[in-house]
C-alpha cells in the first residue's frame, strides 16, 4: 500500500469525511484490521478563506504550494487537495513536488462518464460554479456540458457553505433550499447533479434527488485508495 497524502482543513469538515472514507474503503477491500497509510496537512480555513473572498489567489497559491511540499517531506507518495474550490491552484501545486496530483474533476469525471450522463448541474462555491478552472476541465477535457443554478441561487449556496457547512451547521431548511435548486437544474435539463463542493455531501446525499447525485468527496476518496492499492 502506497501512502497517500492529503491537504485538508478547507475545511475541516470535510477533510474529517476524507480520513474517515479513505480508511474506510481500504478496510472495506482488505479487510482485517487494515487502515490507509496517510500523510495530512491541516491548514487554517480562516485565513485561506480571507484569501479566497478578497481575490488573493496568488497568495493562497503560495499557502497551498507550502502545504503541498510539506505533505511529500512527511513521505507522501501523492496528494489529494481536499477541497473543489482549492484546485483553482492545482496546477501551481503539482509544479512544486514530484509527487502526482490526483484532481478531483478527473474522479467526477470518470463516475459521471460511467454513468452515461453528458448534461450535469454543477453546485459549489461561488468560485467552483462561476470561474472556469473546474467547469473547463469537465468541459475541455471530457466533453460535459456544465449548468450552473441562476444568481440567486449561486448567492445563496455560497452562503450556506461558507457561513453554516464549514463549521458543521447543518439546517433542515438550509438543505430543503439545496434540493430545490437541484430541482430547478433538473428542470433545466440536467441528467446528473455534480455536488462540485466537499461539504454538500454533509447535507445532501446521493439519492435524496430523481437523478444521480456525484458526491465528490467519496469520488476523490475512492480514487485515491485505486492509486494506493494498484500494483506496483
Amino acid at each position: 500500500m502506497k501512502t497517500i497524502g492529503l491537504i485538508g482543513g478547507l475545511s475541516w469538515e470535510s477533510s474529517a469525511e476524507y480520513y474517515r472514507l479513505i480508511n474506510e474503503e481500504v478496510h472495506r477491500r482488505l479487510g482485517e484490521n487494515h487502515s490507509a497509510k496517510l500523510v495530512m496537512v491541516s491548514l487554517d480555513f480562516h485565513e485561506v478563506e480571507i484569501l479566497q473572498r478578497q481575490d488573493r489567489w496568488a497568495e493562497a497559491a503560495a499557502i497551498m504550494v507550502d502545504a503541498a511540499r510539506r505533505v511529500e517531506q512527511g513521505g507522501a507518495e501523492c496528494l489529494v487537495i481536499c477541497s473543489n474550490t482549492m484546485h483553482r491552484m492545482a496546477e501551481d501545486v503539482a509544479a512544486a513536488v514530484s509527487i502526482p496530483l490526483l484532481h478531483i474533476a478527473d474522479a467526477t469525471a470518470a463516475a459521471v462518464n460511467a454513468a452515461g450522463s453528458k448534461r450535469l448541474g454543477l453546485l459549489g462555491t461561488r468560485f467552483t460554479m462561476e470561474q472556469e478552472f473546474y467547469k473547463g476541465m469537465l468541459t475541455d477535457h471530457y466533453g460535459l456540458e456544465i449548468m450552473i443554478p441562476d444568481e440567486s441561487d449561486r448567492a445563496k449556496l455560497h452562503a450556506i457553505i461558507f457561513d453554516e457547512l464549514v463549521v458543521g451547521d447543518l439546517r433542515p431548511a438550509s438543505r430543503q433550499a439545496v434540493l430545490e435548486m437541484i430541482e430547478r437544474l433538473v428542470a433545466r435539463g440536467a441528467e446528473g447533479i455534480i455536488l462540485g463542493c466537499t461539504e454538500i455531501p454533509l447535507l445532501v446525499k446521493p439519492g435524496d434527488a430523481a437523478v444521480p447525485l456525484f458526491d465528490t468527496t467519496a469520488l476523490h476518496a475512492s480514487a485515491a485508495v485505486d492509486w494506493a492499492l494498484a500494483a506496483e
